[in-house]
């Protein structure tokens, strides 16, 4: 009996989220690529699925002019398809058959470490104007937090937004579920428990998130800040954004640059990948040797400084 696709295409993203315990929104990816990929070669069935189609709709893909690592997106999503169909004995093209298509190397931006600074106080400067003109300054303590968190602890934007507010902050541990549900743990510096300290002290409400989303409060007490559930991460990049602007920063700031940011900083001072690599919560040590690219501009100086002294 000959399987419709569909039914292969649905038993496949079943096996993602249950067998392999992928998370929802790689379910919704692969089922996004796949489908598209169905679409455009019509396929019917497993055996519908031929070299030539696939290698058109590469090409559909290219001249599209989607990014070289979307185009990879598809690519790997259907390779990953016909592994399974190989695994249930499926007639198919053979995984092996479809290469990755080659993709330039990342390269990591970051800024300078005196607007780093700069963005990490701009908050700390609000709550202070707040509080003369006789302001409520949660939205300011809850900022600064949030940033002082995002730097000290490397956290994806999605991690970040899940923290509960019941932490040991004079511990300054965290236990982070990140990508495929994995469990790590990562560690507030002294100013980040500062930070979420001052900002919790003055939160009256109930809520068991970490970081809430606030309503415009005023002076009067009548239309003051209130709770109004969970931060998102849309509020999140809006804030860093925000605050980068009043720091004096042209460059378009996002929270994962401050994950970057992280990163770099452990590097330059002396931290080994592998230890980067676990507090990232990276699977593959290759991700987090993106950031050696920065790390090696420490090279020019250590050269410029101890070669060839004996020739002068």
């Amino acid at each position: 009996m000959i399987m419709d696709i569909k039914t292969l295409l649905t038993d496949y993203l079943n096996y993602l989220e249950i067998e392999r315990n992928r998370s929802p929104k790689t379910r919704e990816n692969y089922e996004h690529y796949l489908k598209e990929f169905m679409a455009f070669s019509k396929a019917k069935s497993a055996g519908d699925i031929t070299e030539d189609a696939i290698r058109n709709f590469r090409l559909n893909l290219a001249r599209r002019d989607l990014k070289k690592i979307t185009q990879n997106y598809y690519v790997i999503a259907l390779r990953n398809f016909l592994k399974y169909l190989a695994k249930r004995d499926i007639k198919s093209v053979a995984p092996d058959k479809i290469e990755l298509p080659k993709t330039p190397s990342r390269q990591i931006a970051i800024i300078e470490y005196g607007d780093l600074e700069r963005l990490l106080e701009a908050p700390t400067r609000l709550a202070e104007a707040s509080a003369k003109a006789g302001g409520n300054t949660l939205r300011a303590l809850r900022d600064k937090a949030i940033l002082e968190t995002l730097f000290s602890t490397g956290l994806r934007i999605s991690e970040l937004c899940a923290l509960s507010r019941y932490i040991d902050i004079a511990r300054g541990e965290l236990s982070v579920r990140g990508k495929g549900d994995k469990l790590r743990i990562v560690f507030l510096s002294d100013r980040a428990k500062k930070a979420i300290k001052n900002y919790l002290d003055k939160r009256t409400d109930a809520d068991e998130a970490l970081f809430v989303s606030l309503t415009k409060g005023t002076s009067d007490k009548r239309h003051a800040t209130s709770v109004i559930g969970r931060i998102i991460p849309r509020a999140v990049q809006r804030l860093v954004n925000y605050y980068a602007r009043k720091a004096g920063i042209a460059e378009h700031i996002t929270p994962h640059q401050l994950r970057h940011q992280f990163a770099t900083d452990l590097l330059l001072n002396g931290a080994d990948i592998r230890s980067v690599q676990s507090l990232l919560g990276h699977s593959n040590i290759s991700t987090t040797q993106i950031y050696t690219h920065i790390t090696n501009k420490e090279l020019r100086e250590v050269h410029k400084s101890f070669h060839g002294r004996r020739r002068k």
